[in-house]
């Protein structure tokens, strides 16, 4: 992939959709969110034109504050999940990635980097009519880490206006399976933690 990554979707769709970019405007991928489910369900294909799925992303229970959200290539195998780390995400977001849906044993996380934006993003949004400018003036960013502490990739929340933008980029080298499994764990947290703004 070439990176970094342009993450792109609108607020008001009617079905939640997410277009990735890489860095010379080639899809990467098109993220479609299955309406009207108690479960938590994505689609991610390779293009708008939503002919070739390259995996499903789905929770593992309703909405909760600690669901895990498997990903499946296109035959249904499971290869990695991504889990919420509930209490610990009311403070500061925290999400674990695992590379096998039913392990236990975490690889890499993502974790937002400053509390004090998160605080002052959530207080602006709730503002009225000065909520809709909260894309101009605050800009959380998350970290990716493997276990060992090394941050691999940044995502960062960029400036917009009636959509959600975001920018991945690549700090360390990466394998093919570990950027795979990073595209997928932030288009899903950038859905969960959509309604920050």
């Amino acid at each position: 992939m070439n990176f970094p990554l342009d993450f792109r979707f609108k607020f008001f769709a009617l079905t939640r959709q997410i277009a990735v970019n890489d860095s010379q405007g080639g899809e990467v991928c098109f993220v479609k969110q299955k309406a009207f489910r108690l479960k938590e369900s994505v689609s991610v294909y390779r293009d708008h034109a939503q002919t070739v799925q390259i995996a499903t992303i789905a929770a593992d229970r309703i909405i909760d504050w600690s669901a895990r959200y498997t990903f499946r290539d296109p035959e249904g195998k499971p290869f990695g999940a991504l889990g919420r780390r509930g209490a610990r995400s009311l403070w500061r977001t925290h999400y674990d990635i695992f590379s096998d849906s039913t392990s236990q044993q975490v690889t890499m996380t993502i974790q937002e980097e400053s509390v004090m934006v998160r605080f002052l993003d959530g207080l602006v949004s709730s503002i009225p009519i000065v909520g809709m400018f909260s894309g101009y003036l605050l800009h959380p960013t998350y970290a990716i880490a493997r276990q060992d502490g090394t941050v691999i990739a940044r995502l960062r929340k960029k400036a917009a206006f009636l959509e959600g933008r975001f920018s991945l980029e690549q700090v360390a080298p990466m394998t093919s399976e570990e950027q795979l499994e990073i595209v997928l764990s932030c288009l899903m947290m950038a859905l969960l933690e959509r309604d920050r703004g």
